[in-house]
């Protein structure tokens, strides 16, 4: 008689999983991969939304507060997001993705909702730190629920296509925004509208995910078997988070990780912030020419996330998995920073767009590299070790907040324009490529080589 999938434990290798009389194998993977691509929409949409918002007639009536006092609001997001990023990981690794992942959705959800309730800017100001907070775990959640659901050679792909989800959500979210705020005529319906289809995607996410392949009642043995059974799921344990938190301190290839991501951010960060500026001050772009060159740089980064998930497993399979990781990531990080590095001497301000664009487009290319790499070595505790990384991820891009118009001022005063803007950049890249050379996806955290 063949093995009812349920019945198998979370551990246990797939040898045993009989597929008498099975047919074909079902393709509960892709489903479950859908929904995590759902949920990394609505992730990116709240996220980016109330940046368009608070540019609206339908805002300004309600509020009338100045430009650093909405930048307070709009940065608050980052500043809890980044701190609860492994507080948030080591939950859901604690209590299971598909839990956590749907409080998350519901939670920030509830938070985008009562943003538009908000009737001061301090309300504002404790949603969108709230907001923050709930969505936190949301990549790491993912990043530790593909790893379970992926076998290791189809890890890049799954991981380019909930990046891809996100990146959609905010590429979106200006226009979108926009198109529905003129159609209600009110920004705090908007966001009421926003509330309701997240927590409807968390009913989504609920009914489809599972924490493993055999606690899912519609998986059939064949696709157990093509799953697999991950070599690191013996040796990786759910710790407690201060001695998983001290053995990620004694990792070279997480601290190398988190400077890759670090850096990566830094330059990337400018092509959402300040290259608008950069078109309209220094190219003499007309602001919604300036903003469709924007659109068109973002885009093309998002062709890179779908080709980098397939250049991930396409390299572990013909390099192994410690150069096959490494070498997408190495390769797109120097790329983006010879693109950047060309820029202050190009005359024209097509070229510049385009090799902007080729910095997006590197730059999502290494991702599902990096989401991999976090599963590689996570084990069991991929949430925690991946909010880890992301932490170091956004302390960068608020690191390049601060450091790219102090870098703008000192080219307008010495004469050199946005040239180090661009050169500084450019460094940060190459030492993304240079820092990934040591990462090893084949060592566990706390553990030896996989074999």
């Amino acid at each position: 008689m063949p093995s009812h999938p349920k019945t198998l434990g979370v551990g246990q290798p797939k040898s045993v999983l009989s597929t008498e009389g099975e047919g074909r194998p079902t393709w509960v993977r892709y489903r479950v991969a859908l929904a995590s691509v759902l949920m990394a929409f609505i992730l990116y949409l709240d996220r980016v939304c109330l940046g368009e918002i608070v540019k609206s007639d339908s805002f300004r009536g309600d509020f009338t507060a100045s430009p650093q006092e909405i930048g307070s609001v709009l940065g608050a997001f980052f500043f809890t997001y980044a701190l609860f990023q492994i507080p948030a990981g080591w939950a859901s690794d604690r209590w299971g993705g598909r839990r956590m992942m749907t409080l998350y959705i519901v939670g920030w959800s509830l938070m985008t909702w009562a943003t538009g309730w908000a009737t001061t800017l301090a309300g504002l100001l404790i949603a969108r730190l709230l907001v923050g907070v709930a969505q936190a775990g949301a990549y790491p959640t993912a990043g530790s629920i593909l790893r379970t659901w992926f076998p290791l050679h189809q890890r890049g792909r799954a991981s380019s296509w909930v990046s891809f989800g996100g990146r959609l959500g905010g590429m979106l979210a200006p226009a979108l925004s926009t198109v529905l705020i003129l159609s209600f005529g009110d920004w705090r319906t908007v966001l009421t509208l926003y509330g309701i289809f997240g927590i409807g995607i968390a009913c989504v996410y609920w009914f489809i995910v599972r924490d493993a392949p055999n606690q899912h009642p519609r998986i059939n043995a064949l696709e157990e078997n093509e799953i697999g059974h991950p070599p690191d799921a013996e040796i990786a344990t759910r710790r407690p988070l201060a001695q998983l938190l001290a053995a990620c301190t004694l990792s070279r290839s997480l601290w190398l990780s988190s400077l890759v991501q670090f850096s990566i951010n830094v330059g990337w960060s400018f092509l959402i912030t300040w290259l608008p500026t950069y078109l309209k001050d220094n190219r003499g772009v007309d602001p919604l020419m300036g903003a469709a060159m924007v659109s068109g740089v973002l885009a093309t980064g998002m062709i890179g996330m779908l080709a980098g998930g397939w250049a991930s497993d396409a390299a572990v399979k013909r390099f192994g998995l410690r150069v096959g990781r490494v070498l997408p990531l190495c390769s797109a990080t120097t790329l983006a920073g010879f693109a950047y590095l060309a820029c202050p001497w190009l005359g024209s301000t097509g070229a510049v767009v385009v090799c902007c664009g080729l910095v997006a487009m590197m730059t999502d290319f290494g991702n599902p590299s990096f989401w991999a790499f976090m599963q590689d070595i996570g084990g069991r505790n991929t949430a925690t070790v991946y909010g880890w990384a992301n932490m170091w991820g956004n302390l960068g891009a608020s690191m390049s907040a601060i450091m790219i118009p102090k870098l703008m001022l000192y080219g307008e005063q010495s004469g050199h324009g946005f040239a180090p803007v661009f050169i500084v950049c450019s460094g940060f890249f190459f030492l993304a490529a240079i820092a990934s050379l040591g990462i090893d996806a084949s060592r566990p955290i706390g553990h030896q080589p996989l074999s």
